[in-house]
């Protein structure tokens, strides 16, 4: 099963003392994850405020620090709204962006996401699309960019790991009805994290883990770093 590793998103270290928020530790864990089994990174760039930020210098500086340490990595970052003020904002980022990412990531519960992700595309990064619930998919299905996404995240909202399992589903199905090819990736968030892994696996389609989802290992226990987590996926076989 392919699986990409989040890292961080915009955990703190008081919930877990070992979250990489630095450059330097962003690219460690890096290098971690891909040798217990990752495929691919995702990684959200964090202020020293503990906040997230997609501005070009602090994102050239994680880069940097990556490629030094993981030359071959394939590494990506959000568009997410929350990193700046809005989407006007978020689309002179990126566009003002120096140093690329392998891919970037663009929500589309978000405004402005069809944009973005045209922008993404036509600075040669690869594209992945996301959508949290049903809502989304008109506007995903509906986008220029739609076939020309690496995967399609389908993130549920629902907190209840049999709801969101369910939320997935029905997600993926009306998207493969559409004629989309690219992969699908189910990923959830505290509690649905390894029931909607289980069900990404069932159903054929890629996972996530990482601690921007989650901090616990399948038992229950909490899990040391971001490496264990991606052994305890491929441990599931």
């Amino acid at each position: 099963m392919f699986l990409k590793a989040a890292v961080n998103g915009g955990r703190s270290r008081t919930e877990h003392p070992t979250v990489p928020v630095t450059a330097e530790q962003i690219a460690a864990d890096t290098a971690a994850v891909l040798a217990a089994g990752a495929d691919v990174v995702h990684f959200h760039v964090r202020t020293e405020d503990g906040g997230q930020t997609i501005r070009p210098d602090a994102l050239a500086e994680v880069l940097a620090a990556i490629r030094a340490t993981a030359p071959d990595a394939v590494v990506g970052t959000t568009t997410g709204l929350w990193t700046c003020s809005g989407p006007e904002e978020r689309y002179a980022l990126v566009k003002a962006w120096e140093v690329l990412p392998d891919f970037a990531s663009v929500a589309f519960c978000e405004e402005g996401a069809a944009e973005t992700a045209e922008l993404v595309v036509e600075r040669g990064m690869v594209l992945e699309s996301a959508v949290w619930t049903m809502d989304d998919v008109p506007a995903l299905l509906a986008s220029p960019t739609l076939h020309v996404n690496v995967r399609i995240l389908i993130e549920p909202v629902e907190e209840d790991p049999d709801e969101a399992v369910a939320a997935a589903r029905a997600m993926a199905a009306r998207i493969l009805a559409a004629g989309v090819t690219c992969p699908i990736l189910y990923h959830g968030e505290g509690a649905t994290v390894w029931p909607l892994v289980r069900a990404a696996a069932e159903d054929g389609h890629q996972a996530r883990i990482g601690f921007e989802d989650g901090t616990e290992l399948p038992d229950g226990t909490t899990a040391p770093d971001n490496a264990a987590l991606v052994r305890a996926v491929r441990a599931l076989g």
